[in-house]
């Protein structure tokens, strides 16, 4: 008798940016064609996690919002019902950090590029070159087409 392999995982990233919408619509494809699951990742942080000086911050709030961006984003990339298969994961931390943690024996992750030109492209420590640079597995980013939905 043979063991079964399990369904193979793609990781995407969702922030609610257009390119984040492409990413997760272009993993679900990928993931059809592969007969895989997709695991959509929203991350957050709240000020004070981060060390910044400022108010004091109720963190069920912040997580609570959280769960309402990552729900407004993913009904947003999918109107009306969303892909059979599509795991939905809110964690709290840098949204690199969460990614790169996610991409452990997943068999590819998926980021969006927001692509927001000339000096943004050489600066340092975007979410998507880190997770390039890092990530356990295959990293695929994904451009917002201008004219695209979402």
């Amino acid at each position: 008798m043979q063991a079964t392999e399990p369904a193979p995982r793609i990781v995407v990233g969702v922030d609610g940016s257009p390119a984040s919408y492409e990413a997760l619509r272009w993993a679900v494809r990928y993931a059809r064609a592969l007969g895989g699951i997709v695991e959509a990742v929203h991350a957050w942080e709240t000020p004070s996690s981060t060390g910044w000086a400022g108010p004091v911050i109720e963190p069920d709030f912040d997580a609570e919002q959280a769960r309402h961006r990552f729900a407004e984003a993913l009904s947003t990339a999918f109107p009306g019902d969303r892909p059979a298969g599509l795991r939905e994961r809110l964690v709290e931390g840098d949204p690199s950090e969460v990614l790169i943690r996610a991409s452990e024996g997943a068999e590819l992750l998926v980021v969006g590029h927001r692509g927001r030109g000339g000096f943004a492209r050489v600066m340092l420590g975007s979410v998507s070159q880190r997770c390039a640079q890092h990530a356990s597995c295959p990293v695929v980013v994904v451009r917002h087409r201008r004219g695209a939905g979402g």
